[in-house]
């Protein structure tokens, strides 16, 4: 096969403890999972799953105990940070039931989902997809991937975000509304998940803009810390 030039790389994310790699299919965000997250955006509470996209090289991973480099995008003032638990998917299947959704999952890691708020706004106003709002180039920074093998029950952890060394959220995955495996399952009706397609799971209450010169923190008990600083 003769192509018109190069394929593009494969995004990739790096493994705790391995020098494997898991490469990236697709990028799958759920919308308002948290009920206080709902609320401060105009929701009621308990909704049901909604889904959007990122394109997958839109991952930029941070490797472990490093900085990552985020620059500030353009066509917004207004950009907002969402701290987020990852799952990432190592078997793929459609149609998956709720209790079958644990031996599709490769494992975990800690994610953000930057998002053009001003631009998120303006969709939401004019009928408008959300693409330029979340499918922004550098717009879902990511930790390493923690095997699921090695983990305990998430259900319980904590999950923060620090701006600048100020907590701005804080919450536990247990306040999700709707938990991985009903994710999984839900999304797998819409879509046929394939191995290495990433879910942020939705981010709880304490959304707000960073500017350029921020350190954002965020971190989930077990899967670590990812540090990004915003250029």
């Amino acid at each position: 096969m003769e192509l018109i030039f190069s394929a593009p790389a494969t995004p990739v994310v790096p493994v705790i403890g391995s020098t494997a790699l898991f490469p990236v299919h697709r990028i799958y965000c759920v919308g308002r999972n948290y009920a206080e997250h709902s609320k401060e955006m105009g929701g009621t509470g308990r909704e049901a799953p909604f889904f959007f996209m990122k394109p997958a090289d839109a991952a930029d991973a941070v490797p472990n105990g490093t900085v990552g480099q985020m620059p500030y995008p353009s066509k917004t003032s207004n950009l907002h940070h969402e701290v987020e638990l990852v799952v990432a998917i190592g078997k793929g299947g459609a149609n998956i039931s709720v209790q079958d959704a644990q031996q599709h999952i490769w494992g975990y890691a800690v994610g953000l989902d930057m998002t053009r708020r001003d631009l998120q706004a303006q969709s939401k106003e004019q009928g408008r997809p959300w693409c330029t709002a979340k499918g922004f180039d550098h717009s879902a920074p990511i930790g390493p991937i923690v095997p699921a093998a090695a983990m305990n029950d998430l259900q319980s952890a904590s999950i923060k975000l620090t701006v600048n060394g100020d907590v701005r959220q804080q919450s536990q995955l247990s306040k999700m509304t709707w938990n991985i495996h009903e994710i999984i399952s839900e999304l797998s009706q819409f879509y046929a998940l394939q191995p290495g397609d990433l879910i942020f799971t939705g981010t709880p209450e304490g959304v707000g803009a960073v500017q350029k010169g921020d350190i954002l923190e965020a971190e989930i008990d077990g899967l670590g810390q990812l540090t990004i600083a915003i250029s």
